[in-house]
């Protein structure tokens, strides 16, 4: 796999170094990690590796499109490493948990907005809310049985 993060670096121009491997070997096997998770993952590989480095190679591959970079509002910054399939999030109100959420295939009406502004629109960035199903069941099972209280 290692080979294949290579390939994806130098297809971008960006130098193969052992951070962004494995910065990119974390991505792929964590989804929706923040920057402190990000970190100590890394440093499971790479243990003298800095914060700064991190930053800068998230920074880097982010802007390269290797990597997306999320925050749904009042949260912290998350990054993935799914990329250029114009996919969604939902994200649960209570332990702030995200799961990926398919964009529609073929016509998209996610990218047709009512009043474009003139902008050409090339991405949309939908994030659904709600609670998931651990919290749900957890919220159940807090509940009192209806009719009593």
């Amino acid at each position: 796999m290692t080979s294949d993060f290579e390939a994806q670096l130098r297809a971008v121009s960006l130098r193969v170094t052992r951070p962004r491997l494995a910065v990119l070997a974390a991505l792929r096997d964590h989804r929706h990690v923040d920057t402190e998770t990000v970190i100590t993952l890394v440093r499971e590989e790479l243990p003298s590796v800095s914060h700064q480095a991190v930053y800068d190679v998230l920074r880097a591959l982010t802007d390269a499109g290797l990597v997306r970079r999320i925050q749904p509002a009042g949260a912290t910054a998350r990054y993935e490493s799914r990329v250029g399939d114009n996919h969604h999030h939902v994200v649960c109100r209570s332990c702030g948990a995200i799961a990926d959420v398919d964009c529609t295939v073929g016509h998209s009406p996610c990218l047709t907005a009512s009043d474009d502004a003139g902008f050409r629109v090339d991405e949309a960035e939908v994030v659904f809310w709600g609670t998931c199903p651990d919290c749900s069941a957890e919220n159940s099972a807090n509940e009192p049985p209806v009719g009593r209280k």
